[in-house]
């Protein structure tokens, strides 16, 4: 090729190198982009979760130095697949401080931004890619008890992360369509007891603290999570099919709390007649001397407050109901976990379900009253909350004012209608198809609908949008007679 057209060629190379360098040295001096909270636009909490990585398992230790209102050190592992490229990794979480982060062994830049931390590695993650974020922080038990997350107890600590405060105890995914596997390994003075989500695998002592390591067989939301530290007694004993069953309870209680405790078998036993075997490895009541306002179906280790077995205000019957209402979670709620907050009815309307029937069958008044007493208030309750699968969101600075009446009695109401609708033997199938097609898993309402109509062996669309989306209650099927009061304008 002749010299005179090889030049021009090299000039132009010249040219674009220059212009390349030109670029990399006015990016370098950009300051990078604010960090960003993100979320995965769930209707009610829209900055919960975040996009391009699915985390597989959780790995947290926490040392608790013996006080309550003293942060407690932490460590943090998430390992997970990155689903989309990703030049920064957000995480949920907020009340507790970061000292260092890591992702895939290698340091990494971190900010916040509002309750997300957002970490920024050396190199972009790429698609298919496996991470692991280390983050080392404190976990602070202070602050408004009504937001969630620690809740300080007579003698300790446990959690309550119901509806979105799993990440005010440790850095995570926060939001229940990400369910993973847990380790806690929970370091304290050895005069405490730690339980948590799970079975125990080792309980080692050094000094004078012991270290406790639990982990679960099925994957969890983080919401589900459970950690109690305090001076515990630990009662075991077994339930039917030889399910392991432990419970956890002050020490000082633990003679008077037996009469409740012994009633767990029965309760499963009377669970798995109507929906099947229980769906892990372990279950047991916490109970805490603490004040939350509710019981909580933490996954395989519900939460409860002492009063409720203590105080002489409530009936035997509504006593055993309630318990059985946090095991029904275990099936509906916890192995089969909404896929968005919307989804929250399936959740509390099948627990309050079975806690109805319960409470039918050991005199605490028939279901179809409860039912014709929900259906007269359902229209004021919708125009209140909102519709069972549509709620509205929750009010500012009250994030668990989502549990409103409709997501308990107002939606037991839509599975007594179902029931109503399609028969007994049909609704029955149904339920223990449910929970036996989801375990471990996540489902929507559309899920439900769609599994409903096909063992109903017809489209029940129509009967779904008016029950679960719906302003107004339609009529009960097989009640012509029932009458919703009007909400008050």
């Amino acid at each position: 090729m002749p010299p005179t057209t090889r030049r021009p060629a090299r000039r132009t190379l010249r040219a674009g190198a220059l212009a390349a360098v030109s670029a990399a040295l006015v990016a370098a001096a950009l300051p990078p982009p604010e960090p960003v909270a993100l979320g995965i636009g769930d209707t009610l909490f829209a900055q919960l979760g975040n996009p391009g990585y699915d985390v597989v398992a959780y790995d947290v230790a926490f040392t608790y130095g013996g006080s309550n209102t003293q942060p407690l050190d932490a460590v943090t592992i998430i390992d997970a697949r990155v689903t989309d490229r990703l030049e920064r990794v957000n995480l949920d979480f907020t009340h507790g401080t970061v000292h260092t982060v890591e992702v895939n062994g290698r340091p990494a830049d971190f900010a916040t931004a509002q309750e997300d931390l957002v970490i920024q590695p050396d190199r972009a993650l790429e698609r298919g890619t496996r991470m692991r974020v280390t983050v080392r922080h404190t976990s602070d038990p202070g602050g408004q008890a009504s937001a969630g997350g620690w809740v300080r107890t007579g003698d300790g600590l446990a959690m309550a992360n119901q509806a979105d405060a799993g990440h005010r105890v440790f850095p995570s995914n926060d939001h229940p369509s990400d369910k993973a596997y847990f380790t806690f390994r929970i370091t304290a003075p050895s005069e405490l007891t730690a339980v948590a989500n799970g079975l125990r695998k080792e309980r080692r002592t050094e000094g004078a603290n012991t270290t406790w390591t639990y982990r679960t067989r099925h994957p969890m939301a983080t919401e589900l999570a459970q950690v109690s530290i305090g001076r515990s007694a630990v009662p075991t004993r077994e339930g039917p099919d030889g399910l392991p069953l432990r419970d956890v309870v002050p020490a000082a209680d633990r003679d008077e709390l037996e009469r409740w405790l012994a009633k767990t078998p029965d309760h499963v036993a009377w669970m798995q007649e109507r929906v099947g075997r229980y769906p892990f490895e372990t279950y047991g009541v916490l109970i805490a001397d603490a004040n939350t306002g509710y019981e909580l179906e933490t996954q395989t280790l519900s939460l409860f407050e002492r009063a409720l077995f203590t105080s002489d205000s409530y009936p035997e019957w509504y006593v055993d109901s309630i318990m059985v209402h946090e095991l029904a979670h275990q099936w509906f709620g916890d192995s089969v976990t909404p896929r968005t907050w919307s989804d929250l009815w399936l959740n509390e309307g099948h627990a309050t379900w079975y806690e109805a029937l319960y409470a039918q069958e050991h005199g605490g008044g028939t279901l179809e009253q409860r039912m014709r007493d929900a259906y007269r208030r359902s229209d004021q309750w919708r125009a209140s909350g909102g519709p069972p699968a549509a709620p509205k969101p929750p009010s500012p600075g009250q994030k668990i004012s989502i549990f409103r009446p409709v997501v308990y009695d107002g939606s037991a109401l839509v599975l007594y209608a179902l029931r109503q609708e399609i028969g007994r033997e049909g609704f029955e199938r149904l339920e223990r198809a449910w929970v036996r097609d989801h375990r471990d898993a996540n489902a929507s309402t559309a899920d439900f609908v769609h599994l409903a109509s096909k063992i109903a062996g017809r489209d029940l669309t129509a009967f779904f949008d008016g029950w679960v989306y719906g302003q107004r209650t339609p009529p009960m099927p097989g009640h012509p007679d029932w009458q919703s009061t009007p909400p008050v304008t």
